[in-house]
């Protein structure tokens, strides 16, 4: 990749940004700031049709989402941080695709268990009840809610490796450092 400055043609990383097939979505609903809110990121998503068969995503699903990326603490994402999260949900969509086998768009409490795991995730018993509590409906998972666990995941665990410095399994937080990470998610 060159850098301004180093042989790149001015706005060259604008004109590779606008080459990139992703960038249409993307564009479509950022508007001249150059930046997508949480209203957007639902609309975009809807337009893209990365749901798939499965209901669309709901707005609070859409604030993890840019929570989760929000490098620089904006409230909205940029065209990376889109690129980034694009990335992830297919994944996510994937790894869900394969637990779904009966097509239902639901997982169950066993395929969620499963699911969870193969994303590198090794809960306890009472952790996974607590998710199955939080996200399912009649002990069933919708791909919505499992990707805005699948988001909390990601960025609990993130924060969680960050504090635990020794790389043991512990750490220790504030009282506050705590309600900012999980406000945050």
């Amino acid at each position: 990749m060159a850098y301004a400055g180093y042989g790149a043609a001015p706005g060259g990383m604008q004109q590779q940004q606008q080459q990139d097939p992703l960038y249409g979505y993307f564009a479509a609903v950022a508007g001249h700031d150059g930046q997508i809110s949480a209203d957007e990121l639902q609309r975009c998503l809807t337009q893209s049709g990365i749901s798939g068969n499965y209901q669309p995503f709901n707005i609070d699903t859409c604030r993890l989402m840019i929570n989760m990326l929000d490098r620089d603490m904006s409230g909205t994402m940029g065209f990376n941080e889109f690129k980034d999260l694009w990335q992830a949900l297919n994944a996510w969509k994937n790894i869900f695709m394969s637990f779904d086998r009966d097509r239902s768009g639901m997982v169950e409490g066993q395929e969620m268990q499963q699911a969870i795991k193969s994303l590198g995730y090794n809960l306890s018993p009472n952790g996974m009840n607590m998710i199955m509590k939080r996200y399912g409906i009649n002990g069933r998972i919708p791909f919505d809610d499992f990707v805005s666990c699948c988001v909390r995941l990601r960025g609990l665990t993130d924060h969680f490796r960050r504090r635990d410095t020794s790389q043991n399994g512990s750490a220790n937080f504030q009282y506050d450092d705590f309600i900012q990470v999980t406000m945050s998610m």
